[in-house]
């Protein structure tokens, strides 16, 4: 007969074998980690309600689902609380297991279903992580030579695309509003393939005072309207400036707007009533990108 003594240990699992005709025990130490297979184990709860605002608030942990945010952490030094992985997936990816390893402070092997409930993706890939907030908050300097504000978006698709985005065009940092979507939105993480976890981002609770200060260290308030008579690649983006977003139906709100040094708006045909604001911002800031490029090459 063979029982588990240890089911909760992260880095050994311990046995008893009955010595048959007696009725001593042998324990056997073993090295392979324990499989959680239950839906009902504490841990896949306590990981579940990440999947939450209110459990992340509470539990000050964020979760990153998937091999490719797991290398982005790695390549950002990030040190992670646990990692929950499938027997397959470590198969899979040895070279990068070795690498998290020291990273990580529990390493926990779950069924393929217990990972399917931990992860709030259809299929997921076989591994998911939990890491302290504090870790990839990193503020932004202020003030930027390139930065973003953004205020109320509420698609984490969208919000994601910004971030990876920003990283791509080199904007110094990114500042909300608190009532947009929570950065730290597993979905927000995923879509901005890890570009949020190096990106320096902040909640600003005032946004118009936020912009008064940069409008005081000389920076150039652009805002994006569709009433607009200028458009946005008549801008000189030599000189500092931030730009300004606003929700998806919406758009920015009138303070906002008024703060503007610029207002500019993105052309295009009278059959398609608005752009989505992700793929506006992708435009504006390649705008940027290619000034900067163009002017390095005179």
């Amino acid at each position: 007969m063979v029982d588990a003594l240890d089911s909760g240990s992260s880095v050994r699992k311990d046995f008893r074998v009955r010595v048959p005709g007696s009725a001593f025990f042998i324990i056997i130490v073993s090295d392979f980690p324990p499989l959680i297979t239950s839906s009902q184990n504490p841990l896949v709860k306590q990981i579940r309600r990440l999947h939450r605002t209110k459990g992340r608030r509470e539990q000050n942990r964020l979760l990153l689902e998937g091999t490719h945010l797991l290398e982005t952490a790695l390549h950002n030094h990030c040190s992670l609380d646990l990692i929950c992985y499938t027997e397959d997936w470590h198969h899979r990816h040895q070279d990068l297991w070795l690498e998290l390893e020291p990273l990580c402070e529990r390493l926990i092997l779950v069924s393929p279903d217990v990972l399917q409930l931990l992860a709030t993706t259809v299929n997921p890939d076989g591994i998911v992580a939990t890491i302290a907030p504090d870790l990839v908050s990193h503020l932004p300097s202020s003030p930027p030579h390139l930065g973003l504000v953004l205020e109320r978006l509420q698609d984490p698709g969208n919000l994601g695309t910004i971030f990876r985005t920003a990283v791509a065009t080199g904007v110094d940092g990114l500042w909300l509003s608190p009532d947009c979507v929570d950065w730290d939105n597993p979905k927000v993480l995923r879509a901005s393939a890890g570009a949020v976890l190096s990106l320096p981002k902040q909640v600003a609770a005032d946004l118009p005072t936020l912009i008064q200060e940069f409008k005081s260290q000389g920076r150039q308030i652009i805002a994006t309207v569709p009433q607009a008579t200028k458009t946005y690649w008549e801008l000189d983006f030599s000189r500092p400036s931030v730009l300004i977003f606003g929700n998806e139906g919406q758009g920015l709100s009138p303070d906002l707007i008024a703060l503007a040094d610029e207002q500019v708006t993105i052309p295009q045909s009278q059959a398609v009533e608005s752009l989505n604001v992700a793929i506006a911002v992708a435009l504006v800031l390649y705008e940027a990108q290619r000034q900067k490029h163009y002017r390095s090459q005179a």
